[in-house]
């Protein structure tokens, strides 16, 4: 890629660092969007070996590019994000994926069809850890943190996309418990 145009990407993507998701961290301060999308990439990269029949070259690159649409938009939590404001982010993020030259622009658009449709392994893979990702987030975060109906919605946050396989099924029941671990334990201490 020309250095300029490389430059170019990289400005857009440090929009990322910027833009703070609805998460917090462990510290309690607001998490970035690139943070959740590195952490993201090495959840995969940690339970590459429960899928070697997948390409996980593919599935870390999905990690990696999932939210490059807010660079644009910024984070809309998904319990508030409209139908209008998906069209915006994917209008916004189609007219920059254009922009890059071959072949990334056109390896990022399989990418990112491949994301929507959710037919491959592969994309439901990736669609299960980054629901996974911000349960482990919150799990993390001081439950000061969580909004009233976090309470209900952590439990069962993914467990639609973690049901594709008994291993993504099975993170997904063992981070709802510790979520009810979480509330119960807040509810020990308020007694």
């Amino acid at each position: 890629m020309d250095i300029v145009k490389l430059i170019d990407v990289m400005a857009v993507a440090e929009q990322l660092k910027n833009n703070t998701r609805h998460s917090w961290t462990s510290s309690g301060r607001h998490e970035s969007v690139a943070e959740h999308s590195w952490r993201l990439a090495l959840l995969a990269f940690f339970v590459r070996d429960e899928y070697p029949e997948l390409d996980m070259d593919k599935v870390l690159q999905m990690c990696l590019i999932h939210d490059l649409g807010e660079a644009f938009t910024g984070d809309i939590p998904a319990f508030v994000k409209t139908e209008e404001d998906e069209k915006k982010e994917a209008d916004l993020l189609n007219q920059w994926v254009d922009s890059l030259p071959i072949p990334y622009c056109q390896e990022m658009k399989a990418l990112y069809l491949e994301m929507e449709q959710q037919q491959t392994k592969e994309a439901k893979l990736y669609k299960a850890l980054d629901r996974m990702e911000a349960i482990i987030q919150h799990n993390e975060a001081p439950i000061s943190t969580w909004l009233p109906l976090e309470y209900e919605k952590n439990q069962v946050y993914g467990k639609e996309e973690c049901g594709f396989s008994d291993y993504t099924r099975h993170l997904q029941e063992t981070l709802r418990d510790n979520c009810i671990k979480k509330i119960a334990e807040e509810g020990e201490r308020q007694e």
